[in-house]
């Protein structure tokens, strides 16, 4: 294989990865695609997974060791497309593994149908029960076709399983790199906006519903940390802002593409999340702060633009009058 025209580049950031950057390394080195190149970001880890790390790149020549200050998952993404060589980049977690047929699963999809993307499904693990859920259950959803990117987003957003996250598959770095598309510095769960953005440019794209990504479920992850009082405010800002992005992203693109009502739908949903979050908020203080924010981002009137169905208005009409009647002027 050559080095310097891999078919497919990793890029995974790794902020203390603790004793799963062992098992999490151990899936790529099995993967039986060969024609990659293994790209680790370590995020300012004090814990000794940077050392780990170059410890594999020197016994690897495919893999290679970023070492920058501890600036988030979105900078240390950014990091690993800049030096990015493969024809295919993916973005996996340090933290979960791989199936190791699951790059060559992918790559064989895109290169046989001039794919532009290829997603997979995967399944959760529970690591205290030690049980596995599928991402996507068959009864929602079964392999595709070739499909354009707007088509597969609206078919996947339909199921209501689906996630935006850049680790269900492969994506074509030559439209990543002319979109000019980088991941939002300091934005959790910025694959949302990207997965999305890049979809809505895609000409052909296949889901294949064969699990090939086990994502570990457990207390120290960052969407699963139980957050009260401001840290819950500032978290909550997060999806306030993903509300936005993407209804600016639909406006970017309605006269090019269809916008679909799954789309709409998803800026209601991720908005009405937080909704959710105020009512199970024990502190009076942060409850007015998150109200205060709904207002102040104008999400309200977001979310009434966006609604979608009946059963969605339903809710957003329920949850708005709790908001106005909770509210302290």
């Amino acid at each position: 294989m050559s080095l310097d025209n891999p078919v497919l580049s990793i890029i995974t950031p790794m902020f203390n990865a603790g004793s799963m950057l062992e098992t999490f390394m151990q899936s790529l080195l099995a993967q039986t695609l060969t024609s990659l190149e293994i790209i680790i970001v370590d995020d300012g880890s004090t814990d000794g997974s940077g050392e780990r790390a170059d410890a594999y790149a020197q016994q690897h020549p495919h893999v290679h060791v970023i070492h920058q200050v501890n600036g988030g998952v979105s900078r240390a993404r950014n990091a690993g497309l800049a030096i990015a060589r493969g024809k295919y980049v993916t973005f996996p977690d340090a933290d979960d593994t791989m199936s190791p047929a699951m790059y060559q699963t992918l790559v064989e999809m895109a290169e046989r149908d001039n794919l532009d993307a290829v997603q997979c499904n995967a399944e959760w693990f529970f690591k205290s029960s030690q049980t596995t859920k599928p991402l996507i259950p068959l009864d929602r959803l079964t392999s595709t076709g070739v499909l354009s990117g707007p088509d597969w987003l609206n078919t996947a957003l339909q199921t209501h399983r689906y996630m935006h996250v850049v680790w269900l598959g492969i994506y074509r770095r030559e439209l990543i790199k002319q979109l000019n598309l980088t991941f939002e510095p300091g934005l959790h769960h910025q694959d949302i906006p990207w997965t999305t953005e890049f979809m809505l440019n895609v000409q052909r794209v296949r889901y294949t519903d064969q699990v090939l990504y086990r994502y570990y479920m457990h207390d120290a992850s960052i969407s699963n940390r139980k957050r009260t009082g401001q840290r819950n405010v500032e978290y909550q800002r997060h999806y306030l802002k993903i509300a936005q992005m993407l209804e600016e992203i639909n406006a970017r693109y309605r006269d090019s593409v269809k916008i679909y009502p799954a789309f709409h739908y998803q800026i209601t949903r991720e908005a009405l999340s937080v909704c959710h979050t105020i009512r199970r908020e024990p502190e009076e203080s942060a409850r007015q702060a998150m109200i205060a924010d709904i207002f102040a981002t104008q999400t309200h009137k977001r979310m009434l633009r966006n609604a979608r169905g009946a059963k969605q208005w339903y809710q957003l009409l329920l949850w708005l009058s709790r908001i106005y009647r909770w509210r302290k002027k």
